[in-house]
């Protein structure tokens, strides 16, 4: 005859941790920290762009300059 099988007990790494319930005091830190992460990443895309619009600037006003500087010296006199 053959033993019936027995349910087996699952083991502790098995089991699903239960979510703990937040509190409103809980959530509302925890919605300003990602709030406060986005903000400060897009202040460094903002930051980051007028880097980029001061360069093409700075560089287009040296352009600029080297194309009027060789106007001058190549004008007729």
């Amino acid at each position: 005859m053959q033993e019936p099988d027995e349910p087996t007990k699952p083991e502790p790494a098995d089991i699903e941790p239960m979510e703990a319930e937040l509190t409103w005091a809980e959530e509302k830190a925890a919605l300003q920290r990602a709030q406060e992460q986005r903000r400060l990443g897009q202040e460094k895309k903002d930051e980051r762009q007028v880097w980029y619009f001061l360069a093409y600037f700075l560089f287009g006003i040296h352009i600029l300059a080297f194309v009027m500087i060789y106007a001058v010296h190549h004008a007729n006199k």
